[in-house]
């Protein structure tokens, strides 16, 4: 089962970062690159959480229903699988935004997963090995255009 905990910097505040990870609109599959439209569906939302269905088409089709939860605890947001065709019910994600020093914020995430059938332990695998850098990465892309609008980018 991997665990991953990975750490990056961004100009964004803190509440710049919630308000990107906790976007439900139909932008939201222009904004983080591993959602298409055609696998992003919320189900229900009220203040401080959603229910959502995100994946994509990538290796036959991922996809995972989540429960989103955030502003109970200023700077985090938790996400919860209810169900999904690779992952594990329980699996999830946490986020910790807090503001750094000099402007902008650091992000903590920390990533549970359980594979699920012969898909899940594969993507399991190479989560285990690269894991933290992909997310990372993954994650410095989806900000940087959202940095890029602030003054003096």
């Amino acid at each position: 089962m991997p665990r991953i905990h990975f750490e990056l910097g961004t100009r964004l505040s803190p509440d710049e970062v919630v308000r990107a990870l906790t976007d439900f609109s139909a932008h939201r599959a222009q904004v983080w690159r591993n959602i298409d439209s055609a696998h992003l569906k919320v189900h229900d939302q009220g203040p401080g959480w959603a229910d959502v269905t995100e994946g994509n088409s990538l290796a036959g089709g991922v996809w995972e229903r989540s429960r989103y939860e955030w502003g109970k605890e200023p700077g985090r947001v938790t996400t919860t699988t209810l169900d999904s065709n690779v992952w594990s019910a329980g699996d999830g994600w946490t986020y910790r935004i807090t503001p750094a020093t000099g402007g902008g914020s650091t992000i903590n995430v920390d990533v549970a997963r359980h594979g699920k059938g012969a898909k899940g332990a594969l993507i399991g695998a190479v989560l285990s090995v690269a894991g933290a850098r992909m997310l990372r990465e993954d994650m410095r892309r989806v900000l940087a255009p959202l940095e890029n609008r602030l003054p003096n980018s």
